[in-house]
């Protein structure tokens, strides 16, 4: 038998007493007609959504909000655990690796190689990098995903892709909306929404608050957060959509452990210099819109604020402001539609560093203005010269600068600018109504941020301009097929990326100097993206993906043909939903059969494991859901991700443990 900590349930007292009256016959009779309490009632957003994924000749997907309402949201892993192509493993709160393609995979903080988006605005700041714990999932309606350079209706050219997150409308959301989540280790979660329309307007918005001691010592977070939007409709033509939101985020860093800690104490954190990386930011956009009989333009601006305090090796503080633009411009006329669109995102910021004297400044060490600018012109031409077959062309053309002025340090100014051009080519084709094949030939384009910019060389080190530094650049060949047939859905991509100059990271295992990036000679990322479901009865659903990546070298002179750490060959994730809205469950399983090597010379490789959850839900009555959500039930102790290092040894601490068991429960409502 296992046995959860009791203070798991404690804090669950109402969903126990309305899972118990759910189970009842009474219950079950009145249950049967009652809808769910979900954040929107609409689905006009997620169904355009989903008709431009099914019009590109690549990897994409659409995740509705249904599909991950029963989890706790602590981070995207809880929304795009499903998502094909999509490898996500959590390291502390809302800290997680997210790589798509094998975008970004040596880094061991923050992301990189990936686009950011919510409601179509770049989160990632003016130098291409950023966070993603300003995307708060709990808000969205849905998200969209495109994997690698399917994205470019997003203006993104990198090898992962892009990864748009989108909020109701009061078209979509009316009402008041009210959920509250509780669970293990202190969680707690509450949010609320409101919206309506009136006369040609409508309006939504929305705020949340949640706090946990986390899992591990020294990871305790709160955070407070608001989004909204107001739309209004100016003519038969014209429309045009004011969005903010603002995010307040406290998250205390556990650190990494050695390999014989994160299996033994995985509880373990890292006090040394009292860790931590706050945020407090701002975004404001407008996107408008002018709708003809066969062209439509969508023009925007955002502007972007943000403030970061984070104590690690040294206390950083940077303060930034970004300002961009975009357009757009989608024509259709009989069997030809072009796409036309470019953005501009130039940002300033303030950086500076102190000594860290247990998370507070000591003395100033660091003080400059970084200035950095990425835009990009895209343009895509579809031709349909017959029926259910779609031949595809276009582009994307991205230039960049970065600089940095030293105003206090030993570190040396400098700038640095880039650009490149990246062609695309694919066949789309719909031999019968719901089935599609697709094919596509790309490149993808990575510029270097400031990270990758500016380094730390020689001894004592010096940051200064690593003038060597080159784009990432990589040719893709991608086959695919998604499609439904009676009671089975699939969605199933294999593609062949050939890089060069992939920029690499490794940790130099010292405390003292962040780490270093180079560009690798040729490096290969090959695999499949695979995702099946089957619905055999409307009470029955068993949902499977696959992700395998090959990801190495390729003669290196150094590593030869080794595989490149961090992501594991194979990983495999299950879930059978049994029953209706009125009652289910759903048993999950992630299996990882073999885990990654944690290092470049492949001399380390991490433990396989399997975790095993359930989640479950029912609907009290129109408007009131309760659900459950039960994660590594059997308490396993395994690696989750690893800070990838040139040779790992038994005291290298470089590893992130998976979640430990934890219960988590809620209240969905909607008036």
């Amino acid at each position: 038998m296992i046995n959860f900590p009791r203070h798991a349930f404690a804090r669950l007292p109402l969903f126990a007493f309305t899972a118990a009256l759910a189970s009842s016959p009474a219950f079950a009779d009145e249950a049967a007609d009652a809808a769910p309490a979900i954040i929107v009632t609409g689905h006009a957003a997620t169904d355009e959504a989903t008709a431009l994924a099914r019009a590109t000749a690549g990897g994409t997907d659409i995740v509705r909000y249904e599909d991950y309402a029963d989890k706790s949201l602590v981070s995207l892993r809880d929304t795009l655990a499903f998502s094909p192509g999509v490898y996500l493993q959590p390291r502390y709160g809302q800290e997680a690796r997210i790589a798509i393609r094998g975008s970004g995979i040596s880094r061991g903080f923050h992301m990189r190689g990936l686009t950011l988006l919510q409601d179509g605005v770049p989160i990632n700041l003016a130098d291409d990098n950023g966070d993603f714990q300003e995307l708060e999932p709990i808000f969205f309606d849905h998200l969209e995903v495109y994997r690698g350079a399917n994205a470019l209706r997003f203006g993104s050219g990198t090898l992962g892709g892009a990864v748009n997150g989108v909020t109701p409308t009061g078209k979509d959301a009316p009402g008041l909306y009210l959920r509250a989540d509780a669970g293990s280790d202190g969680m707690g979660r509450g949010l609320a929404s409101y919206g309506g329309v009136s006369g040609p307007g409508d309006y939504w918005f929305a705020v949340s608050a949640d706090r946990s001691e986390g899992d591990r010592q020294h990871a305790d977070r709160h955070s407070l957060r608001f989004h909204g939007n107001v739309g209004l409709i100016l003519s038969g033509t014209v429309s045009t959509r004011f969005y903010a939101s603002s995010n307040r985020i406290r998250q205390k860093l556990p650190g990494v452990l050695t390999a014989a800690m994160a299996l033994s104490a995985p509880e373990t954190g890292n006090f040394t210099g009292n860790q931590a990386r706050d945020i407090d930011s701002l975004r404001l956009a407008n996107r408008t819109r002018f709708d003809w009989e066969a062209t439509r333009l969508d023009v925007g601006a955002f502007l972007n604020i943000k403030d970061l305090d984070h104590p690690i090796f040294q206390v950083v503080d940077q303060k930034s402001t970004d300002i961009g633009g975009f357009a757009r411009l989608d024509h259709e006329a009989g069997p030809i539609a072009l796409t036309l669109g470019g953005e501009i995102r130039r940002g300033t910021t303030r950086a500076r560093q102190w000594v860290n004297v247990n998370g507070e400044r000591g003395a100033l060490t660091f003080d400059a203005d970084l200035t950095a600018r990425t835009a990009n012109l895209y343009g895509e031409l579809r031709v349909t010269p017959v029926t259910g077959m779609t031949l595809i062309a276009g582009g994307i053309y991205a230039d960049g600068f970065r600089k940095r002025t030293v105003l206090v340090s030993t570190g040396k100014s400098g700038r640095i600018a880039f650009d490149r051009f990246s062609p695309r080519f694919g066949v789309l084709i719909e031999p019968v109504s719901n089935v599609q094949f697709f094919a596509n030939y790309s490149r993808s384009t990575e510029l270097p941020g400031f990270g990758e910019v500016f380094q730390s060389l020689g001894s004592p080190p010096v940051s200064t301009l690593v003038a060597t530094i080159a784009p990432q650049t990589a040719w893709t060949a991608e086959i695919g097929t998604r499609g439904s047939f009676g009671k089975l859905h699939w969605d199933i991509a294999a593609y062949r990326a050939t890089l060069r100059g992939e920029m690499l990271q490794y940790s130099p295992n010292t405390t003292s100097i962040p780490a270093a990036t180079f560009n690798a000679d040729r490096t290969r990322h090959g695999g499949i993206e695979a995702s099946v479901t089957i619905a055999p009865t409307d009470w029955l659903r068993l949902r499977q993906t696959w992700l395998y990546s090959d990801f190495r070298f390729v003669r290196d002179s150094q590593f030869g043909n080794n595989r490149l750490p961090v992501v594991p060959v194979h990983v495999l994730r299950s879930d059978l939903r049994v029953g209706g809205d009125a009652l289910h469950l759903a048993p999950n399983l992630e299996w990882v059969p073999q885990g990654a090597f944690a290092d470049y010379a492949n001399t380390t490789r991490t433990r396989g494991y399997a975790l095993i959850g359930l989640t479950a839900g029912a609907t009290l009555r129109s408007g009131i859901d309760v659900f459950l959500d039960l994660r590594n039930i059997g308490d396993k102790k395994a690696v989750g991700d690893i800070s990838a290092v040139l040779t790992a040894t038994a005291s290298s601490a470089i590893y992130y443990p998976v979640e430990g068991r934890a219960a988590y429960g809620g209240v969905r409502t909607r008036f």
